[in-house]
């Protein structure tokens, strides 16, 4: 997961500081990582607008309904870490083209047999947590042909592929009502496989790729306090906005009855709003500070939530889920502002450890909103929940600034 660039001093060429952003890197690799990203995580949140469709066919509980679009989050956050690790040894090239093999083999597998079973979903959620492992493989693979000062812009790009969750919003309910729910899953495959063939003409490898890392040095951030911090502060604001991703085409539908389709536009709305702003945060955090973003996202991000508990009408909490999403897609950017100031040799582990975390946060959510309906007989105890862990966070972000700012020495804003 470590991030290395091309330098093209070392061909007796321009130094990499006077080249324009597009000619300092390979322009190919970064729409092929785009593109890849993209897709892999429209397909990994596709269980989640199919949901409501899923759940009459095979006759789901709320409780099983949440665990089913909550696993693909949580494999996605494990298999990171997995995919780190073959970045390292194979390379993001090849690593990527395996993930998506799997990916596209499992979804035509499901199509062809047909899921009838609730452990069936499950089975299909864990195939689809390689898609949402694609973080870890598509930004080493634009991010390591770009010197230093371009970096953010490459993994910003590369990074926009969480919009792919907004194309499963769309298009994955109207096709569900055209074709039939388990079609979709064929249907998939089609763009997958055009993806795949983009990408294994257009990506290739940077040259001067570090050093594999040992095992044990994955594990030495984990000593200090600060990288758990991290990551639980990231668990909040990227496990929020993927958790709800997953769980409002639920949401919609079974609290306001909306039929699959407008459940997955309103859905759309509010993932896009939460896709756009994530470099926002990061520039955002670069002009006051990522703790302070922080702090102002998490009280946003709270009274959001904890508004949704109460909201009676469909477009009072159409407008607090935009608003809570502007505020985490807003935090996850703020986040990785902060990281790399204190892991700055350490930040490809970082990626990894700090982006299992949020996925783990996101699998808490939607299993938690599953839970709560059932035994509560609505959603509100969840959202409570959430938002509680938001001022928990602002709480241990105030907590930390004081020492962060007195000891961290990176020059950037903190």
């Amino acid at each position: 997961m470590a991030t290395a660039y091309w330098d093209r001093d070392k061909e007796g060429e321009q130094p990499a500081a006077a080249i324009s952003f597009w000619k300092a890197g390979h322009t190919p690799t970064l729409i092929a990582a785009f593109l890849y990203f993209d897709l892999a995580f429209m397909v990994w949140v596709l269980l989640g607008p199919l949901a409501p469709m899923i759940a009459q066919t095979l006759a789901l509980t709320p409780a099983e309904k949440g665990l089913m679009v909550a696993t693909p989050t949580l494999m996605g956050a494990l298999l990171r870490v997995v995919n780190g690790l073959l970045v390292d040894r194979i390379g993001p090239k090849m690593s990527g083209a395996i993930s998506q093999v799997i990916v596209i083999v499992g979804l035509f597998v499901a199509w062809m047999m047909g899921i009838s079973s609730f452990e069936g979903t499950l089975a299909l959620g864990v195939v689809l947590g390689f898609a949402g492992a694609s973080f870890a493989i598509a930004l080493p693979l634009a991010s390591r042909w770009y010197p230093p000062e371009h970096q953010g812009k490459a993994m910003g790009l590369a990074g926009m592929g969480n919009s792919g969750t907004v194309l499963a919003a769309l298009f994955a309910p109207g096709l569900a009502k055209l074709f039939g729910w388990n079609a979709v899953l064929g249907l998939a495959c089609i763009p997958l496989t055009i993806v795949f063939i983009v990408y294994m003409v257009m990506a290739k490898d940077a040259p001067n790729a570090p050093p594999p890392k040992k095992m044990i040095d994955y594990f030495q951030p984990l000593k200090q306090a600060d990288a758990w911090l991290l990551m639980a502060f990231y668990a909040v604001t990227f496990g929020g906005f993927v958790g709800l991703a997953a769980s409002l085409p639920i949401y919609f539908t079974d609290q306001f009855g909306l039929t699959p389709v407008m459940a997955g536009y309103c859905t759309a709305g509010c993932v896009f709003a939460g896709s756009l702003v994530r470099p926002i945060g990061g520039a955002l955090a670069d002009k006051i500070g990522g703790v302070k973003a922080l702090m102002i996202v998490y009280i946003v991000a709270a009274i959001a939530l904890a508004g949704v508990a109460f909201a009676t009408t469909l477009v009072t909490a159409l407008g607090l889920f935009v608003l809570a999403m502007l505020a985490l897609g807003t935090g996850n950017g703020s986040v990785f502002q902060l990281v790399p100031q204190r892991f700055q040799a350490e930040i490809g582990v970082m990626t990894g450890l700090v982006g299992m975390a949020g996925g783990i946060g996101g699998f808490y959510l939607a299993s938690s909103l599953g839970f709560a309906k059932q035994l509560t007989g609505s959603f509100s105890a969840g959202f409570l929940i959430f938002a509680g862990l938001a001022i928990v966070a602002f709480i241990g972000v105030a907590l930390v600034k004081a020492r962060w700012r007195a000891t961290w020495t990176s020059g950037a804003r903190i």
